[in-house]
């Protein structure tokens, strides 16, 4: 696949979930695949996903939650959502190697929401039908940023500076 053919393809309808505690602090969930993503095995990231065909965004969000969280819609209040549709786009040899969603888009449009959690952590449940996480953790906005792949960086951060009078 060529520059150019990778610069044609769409980017992939998505949406992230800021999960906060009542601490002000983030929901961090190591990536069971950091490998494929060219990264070491420590990749953390928050909850995000595909928005399926004529799904809402915001319906989107909670479904993503749940699968990858076990968190259930009752357990969250959505607080905000970030005002623009944030973009990125992966690394070429990820999208040319069709190891990230078969090579079909070159990154993705993503809208985020803040939820502030109401549950305990006993209610969140990582051991989903299909893991997406190892491993989690409450960390600090700024430790979040620091923590997601090098790619997805400048989205954090607009995220967490979005978001940052909500923490």
């Amino acid at each position: 696949m060529t520059p150019e053919d990778i610069a044609a393809l769409p980017y992939r309808p998505c949406v992230g979930v800021v999960l906060a505690n009542d601490e002000g602090k983030i929901f961090a969930g190591q990536r069971i695949d950091a490998k494929d993503l060219g990264t070491d095995a420590t990749a953390w990231q928050m909850p995000q996903g595909g928005v399926d065909e004529g799904e809402a965004p915001r319906d989107a969000a909670l479904r993503e939650l749940l699968e990858e969280t076990g968190v259930t819609p009752d357990l969250v209040e959505v607080e905000a959502e970030h005002p623009d549709a944030l973009r990125y786009d992966l690394p070429e040899e990820l999208v040319a190697s069709g190891k990230i969603w078969k090579g079909r888009y070159k990154g993705q449009e993503q809208r985020w929401y803040l939820m502030r959690f109401k549950g305990t952590d006993d209610q969140i449940d990582i051991e989903t039908e299909h893991p997406e996480f190892s491993e989690w953790t409450w960390i600090d906005p700024d430790e979040m940023v620091a923590r997601i792949v090098p790619f997805k960086r400048d989205i954090y951060r607009a995220v967490m500076d979005a978001f940052r009078d909500r923490l």
